[in-house]
């Protein structure tokens, strides 16, 4: 994933310093050509219909967005720490801390160049939740 910004320091700042994402040795040129690659650990892509994506917002008490969006969602050991801490860097609270029905805390803020940042703490691990109804792979589904 590539994060274009014209603010090229406060989003480093924002996702390396306070996200605490580990910079990468990247090659770019001179000028202002400037690239920087973290280390965002282990990443799962999720896809989702635009249902199912206005269903999260309305989970995690945020405003619906308009139209098709990109959120980086990062699973943290302390949501609480994560969004305070995200605050303290100016990120603009988009939703509060929520338990969510499928066993997790979020929140979402809003970063540098407008991007929405989850934070989830999971409650459970994958084979617990796999084990409770509603928890399946979309090949699994009856449709």
């Amino acid at each position: 994933m590539i994060i274009e910004t014209d603010d090229f320091d406060e989003a480093l700042r924002f996702y390396r310093d306070v996200l605490g994402m580990p910079e990468q040795p990247a090659f770019a040129t001179d000028g202002d050509d400037r690239v920087s690659i973290l280390n965002a650990g282990t990443a799962t892509i999720e896809l989702a219909t635009p249902t199912h994506a206005r269903n999260i917002d309305r989970i995690e008490g945020a405003e619906p967005s308009s139209g098709p969006t990109l959120r980086l969602a990062l699973e943290v050991d302390d949501a609480a720490r994560a969004v305070s801490d995200a605050r303290a860097a100016d990120a603009r609270l988009l939703a509060p801390l929520t338990t969510t029905p499928f066993r997790s805390i979020n929140a979402r803020v809003e970063g540098p160049a407008g991007w929405q940042v989850t934070f989830f703490q999971e409650l459970e691990s994958v084979e617990e939740r796999a084990s409770r109804p509603g928890f399946d792979t979309d090949d699994q589904r009856a449709r």
